[in-house]
């Protein structure tokens, strides 16, 4: 059975995320990490490679354009990754706060192949990442780098990475303590009312996730082209 939106919502509010141990598993644990890897959003590492893949326009990015696969192509097993936390009841629950419109993903595009892309929860003016894939190279950092720039012109504060990794840290994550991180998740839900399910579910995240994950960002930029590679490289290497 999927996990109720508002319980899932306020578990995120106290720094709580699901998990479970295998895709086809039955059992859903609560994670709060001791140590917590966030990615603060002016020290995102653009290297020279990744800013010219984004600009080339190699892959096509979308956002909100297929949740559903992204989250299943995040599930798939891998050579790298055998298997995956995510059980048909975290993906139905995903699928649920997609629909109510807190969850979001960003899809890397070759062609018309799905080859890479993220997914996660906004509430406030956070962004909680769930899990990243890549069937290409770069295409989950594409994919992370277009989110890190719709964050900052949304103006969003925390981008929760949950656990360390290489690939986090090569990007510009930093590991923090718990009493760091729920100092930064409090001012992030500083105008988030967890009070009333049914009001809190019926109103959004609000207008900074609304914002940021608009499909054109050309009104925010003032530019009258869409959004292109260009534009978010040049976003993210004027303000790194």
């Amino acid at each position: 059975m999927p996990i109720e939106p508002f319980l899932l919502l306020r578990a995120y509010a106290i720094g709580v995320f699901p998990m479970s141990d295998d895709r086809n598993a039955d059992d859903v644990y609560w994670v709060e990490p001791k140590k917590r890897a966030i990615l603060p959003l002016h020290q995102f590492h653009l290297s020279r490679s990744l800013a010219r893949t984004i600009r080339s326009g190699r892959f096509r990015v979308s956002v909100n354009e297929d949740f559903r696969a992204v989250v299943r192509l995040c599930a798939q097993s891998a050579p790298d990754r055998p298997t995956t936390w995510i059980n048909h009841e975290i993906e139905q629950s995903y699928l649920r706060l997609h629909e109510l419109g807190f969850a979001h993903s960003v899809e890397c595009r070759e062609g018309d192949e799905l080859v890479g892309g993220l997914y996660g929860v906004s509430l406030g003016r956070a962004f909680f990442g769930e899990s990243m894939v890549s069937r290409r190279t770069d295409a989950s950092k594409v994919a992370l780098a277009w989110l890190v720039a719709r964050m900052r012109i949304g103006g969003f504060s925390l981008l929760d990475c949950q656990f360390m990794t290489d690939h986090l840290r090569s990007l510009g994550a930093i590991e923090i303590d718990q009493r760091a991180y729920h100092s930064l998740l409090l001012a992030a839900l500083s105008d988030v009312s967890l009070t009333d399910g049914a009001a809190l579910l019926s109103a959004g995240p609000g207008s900074p996730s609304l914002l940021a994950f608009a499909p054109d960002l050309s009104e925010t930029l003032s530019v009258s082209e869409p959004v292109s590679g260009q534009l978010i490289a040049q976003l993210l290497t004027q303000t790194s």
